[in-house]
């Protein structure tokens, strides 16, 4: 069997992958190995790799790289553990293929360290736009360094020939988290209030704000604008999660639990809900609330409204039931009660996810199973004929 190795250094990330590594682990022509990094081995973010093990999956190797500054020297430090890491963990493992989701700093060492190993990549999520963070590049970096791409629309394909690569080798597959979707068995409301020890309300807000590492602004006016806002709905219920651990995410989280302390009862503050508490816990909120790629992906789904707030997601395909609105107080409150119209619910009934119909996971097995994985080191570049194009 060929080893495929994924890579996973996050919550988020992990519960987009999980669908798909039960898939590889289930397959006869896989043998599924698992590295976890990053936010999942740190206590400061709730110790996630537990979760994976819980799920029942076995963990391969764990690359400690996450140290506990909060400061964009912190982070490049951090990556350049994971750089001799991931090398380790390669040399130990030695993968057929690596699998590496989306755009975030612990996916960009993994994928520099596969590629100088000539390991070759699977990128997923690649060819998509997110302007407000630095995110942007990295995932860009990360597609010139892989060798198969599995994206989620036409749009993020094209993108990606526009880059060089062939474009046999990039396979519109849709986004992993509507899998998960359709996987999830929907609870009633007093079941998830008992998975996740909170009682919701009439109205009910999910809160993730994650630094924006792109701008110049201090994120305390932003956090705080967002507070005095949430504050004007003393009636509402409000669960937040921890952001990522990027620059300033200490920050956010030392404002959050200041928040959370004064609103015992009202509020519930959580390092993660996992997946499936998360899916299950979004048909029942009134709004989605913050700039996390989440609301922009899989909450449509739900035909629940998401208040995106500021530039971190600035550029990325969006569905009808998300509202852009700046970081002042003002914006984000008359996004809010838009959001909570009975005209606006209305309109976004039978809203349709931009981000396919939930077959990735299907299409990825079987283009790998139907893949040499050696005949993808070497890449050509595709230039495009732009007098053709024209």
């Amino acid at each position: 069997m060929r080893k495929v190795c994924v890579v996973t250094g996050t919550r988020a990330e992990y519960g987009l992958l999980s669908g798909l590594m039960n898939a590889l682990q289930d397959s006869a022509d896989f043998e599924l190995q698992i590295i976890a990094s990053s936010m999942h081995l740190s206590p400061e973010f709730g110790l996630t790799y537990k979760d994976i093990e819980s799920d029942g999956f076995y963990i391969d190797a764990k690359v400690e790289m996450l140290l506990s500054g909060d400061s964009s020297v912190a982070t490049c430090k951090s990556m350049g553990l994971g750089l001799i890491g991931f090398s380790d963990a390669y040399q130990l493992l030695l993968p057929d293929i690596v699998i590496i989701l989306g755009d975030r700093f612990e996916a960009l060492v993994a994928a520099q360290a596969a590629m100088i190993l000539k390991i070759p990549i699977a990128h997923l999520h690649g060819g998509e736009v997110t302007e407000g963070a630095v995110d942007e590049s990295i995932r860009h970096a990360i597609t010139k360094m892989s060798n198969i791409h599995f994206v989620a629309t036409a749009e993020f394909r094209q993108r990606i020939i526009q880059m060089g690569e062939l474009p046999e080798r990039v396979i519109i597959s849709g986004a992993l988290g509507i899998d998960n979707i359709k996987r999830i068995i929907e609870v009633d409301k007093s079941t998830i209030e008992k998975n996740i020890g909170f009682e919701l309300g009439e109205t009910n807000f999910l809160v993730t704000y994650h630094p924006v590492t792109l701008a110049s602004a201090a994120v305390d006016n932003s956090l705080d604008n967002l507070f005095a806002v949430l504050d004007s709905y003393p009636e509402a219920k409000i669960i937040i999660t921890f952001p990522n651990a990027d620059a300033e995410g200490r920050s956010i989280i030392k404002q959050l639990k200041a928040y959370s302390s004064v609103n015992k009862g009202r509020v519930l503050l959580v390092e993660s809900l996992g997946f499936t508490n998360y899916l299950r816990v979004l048909p029942h909120m009134d709004c989605v609330i913050g700039n996390s790629s989440s609301g922009l992906l899989e909450v449509p789904s739900f035909r629940v409204p998401t208040v995106n707030i500021g530039d971190r997601q600035k550029g990325r395909l969006r569905a009808e039931s998300v509202i852009d609105c700046d970081t002042s107080a003002e914006s984000i409150h008359a996004a809010i009660e838009r959001a909570l119209s009975d005209l606006y619910k209305k309109s976004i009934k039978h809203v349709k996810n931009p981000y396919g119909e939930g077959n990735a996971i299907n299409i990825i097995v079987e283009t790998l199973m139907n893949t040499d994985f050696s005949s993808l080191i070497r890449k050509p570049f595709y230039d495009i004929d732009f007098e053709a194009e024209q």
